[in-house]
């Protein structure tokens, strides 16, 4: 069902501080940088092997990632799995009786098509899946 781990994405009050944490002090080299209005964050890719690091700040505290920083400070925020067909993934999911956010995908970085699932029904983890755009990685 998932080809592979796209990013894990991380929460931080200060982007800026972030890559620096990661860029210099793990060389991680600096991807891709973004702000994703509709989801209220400014979002940073980091290549680590064929995956990333993605630093998510919030634009503001009552977005998502703002609340979850309010709620439980920076850190791991959620794990996200590479799939070829989201829309045929989140029915698959959802015949399972996984518990979906977004029961349909949504515009993620880099026009990457997205969609989160529930932490209750994932062992606690909030879990995306991501489509690339055509060409991404």
């Amino acid at each position: 069902m998932f080809g592979r781990i796209d990013h894990i994405g991380v929460a931080v009050e200060d982007l800026d501080a972030g890559i620096e944490l990661y860029a210099k002090s793990f060389q991680m080299e600096l991807a891709h940088r973004e702000t994703v209005e509709e989801q209220g964050v400014e979002a940073v890719l980091l290549d680590v092997g064929e995956g990333h690091v993605e630093l998510l700040a919030p634009l503001g505290p009552d977005t998502p990632v703002g609340k979850y920083l309010a709620r439980k400070g920076p850190g791991l925020h959620h794990v996200a799995y590479a799939v070829d067909d989201i829309d045929a993934t989140l029915e698959g999911l959802a015949a399972a009786g996984i518990e979906l956010i977004d029961s349909e995908a949504r515009v993620g970085i880099r026009d990457s098509r997205v969609a989160f699932l529930h932490p209750r029904s994932t062992g606690g983890v909030l879990t995306e899946i991501v489509e690339p755009a055509e060409g991404g990685h």
